[in-house]
């Protein structure tokens, strides 16, 4: 998957990251989400989620490198709030650059 399939907001060295429509659109409706684990250090290498949806079964790869300071636990509950379009509820994870 592309990085033009992220979106990314910075504030302060902190990125947040999601998928854009376009993301979305190529994978399905996600059903099952892997998350890395809050303080681990990712490269541009690395994998920030495994994803499963109806079109793809995806390793992605983290958009940032840095530390992983947050994950959006309702994701790994609930997948499908990766599929909404408000990114306070569907952002992926937070990384500090």
């Amino acid at each position: 998957m592309d990085t033009k399939y992220y979106w990314t907001e910075e504030n302060n060295g902190e990125v947040t990251v999601g998928l854009t429509e376009a993301g979305k659109n190529e994978l399905g409706n996600i059903t099952f989400v892997s998350l890395p684990k809050v303080g681990a250090q990712l490269t541009t290498s690395d994998t920030l989620l495994n994803v499963e949806a109806d079109k793809a079964v995806s390793d992605i790869p983290s958009p940032v490198a840095g530390k992983v300071t947050a994950v959006n636990s309702n994701a790994v509950n609930d997948p499908s709030v990766l599929n909404g379009t408000d990114k306070a509820t569907s952002w992926i994870a937070k990384i500090q650059k």
